[in-house]
């Protein structure tokens, strides 16, 4: 098991190995396995890459986000602006049924909302809009409306599972209730984590994903 100090030393050099992120501006604090980025970066997009950059660091068991999004310059966008590309961005995504999602703009903040078909059209409307000039944030309101039968969905996760040869599916329980997934049980490896939980959004309907599974090593 890695001590704070040794996590805190790879998840600097994860920030500075990641091309996105200007690492000399944010700062980097870890108590009991629990990281703290702090500083301010030069947009939303940024921000979300040392997010990610720090959540791939193995040992990492929470992150807290202080960082805060500074806008200079041509960086800078009135909110209508802003609405109106968040408009044009979501209109030309091929990911998404038109008019399927709105978004509402306060101070440089976009909160999407609507109504989608699969997770994946969700996270798309989210990649689409972060990287836009003038954000400073974005909250995904957007509801995943259930098409498919619940026992359906379970069938498909399990099958997935089983395709896999690097997890056993027996060593998952799923429970269903509605269009929320619950999955318990023990995996041995983070990698082997991650995709049993893609495994469970990638099922029609699925609107929220409850991981309680745990990573052996």
């Amino acid at each position: 098991m890695k001590t704070d100090i040794q996590l805190q030393q790879d998840v600097l050099a994860e920030l500075k190995w990641e091309p996105s992120v200007n690492a000399a501006d944010i700062g980097v604090e870890v108590k009991d396995g629990i990281v703290t980025l702090a500083g301010h970066v030069g947009s939303y997009a940024e921000k979300w890459g040392a997010e990610h950059a720090a959540q791939r660091v193995s040992g990492v068991k929470a992150l807290a986000v202080e960082m805060q999004v500074n806008l200079f310059g041509l960086g800078k966008r009135s909110d209508a602006d802003i609405g109106h590309a968040v408009e044009n961005v979501l209109e030309w995504s091929t990911f998404l049924p038109r008019d399927s999602v709105k978004a509402l703009v306060e101070n440089g903040w976009v909160t999407l909302s609507g109504k989608v078909d699969w997770h994946y059209q969700r996270d798309a409307a989210t990649g689409a809009v972060r990287n836009l000039m003038g954000v400073t944030g974005v909250s995904n309101e957007i509801v995943i409306a259930p098409s498919v039968s619940m026992s359906i969905v379970k069938s498909d996760i399990e099958a997935a599972l089983k395709r896999h040869a690097t997890t056993d599916a027996q060593n998952i329980v799923i429970d269903i209730v509605g269009g929320d997934v619950t999955l318990t049980g023990t995996v041995g490896t983070r990698a082997e984590h991650d995709l049993v939980v893609h495994c469970a959004w990638g099922s029609a309907g699925v609107r929220n994903v409850n991981d309680f599974i745990i990573v052996a090593n």
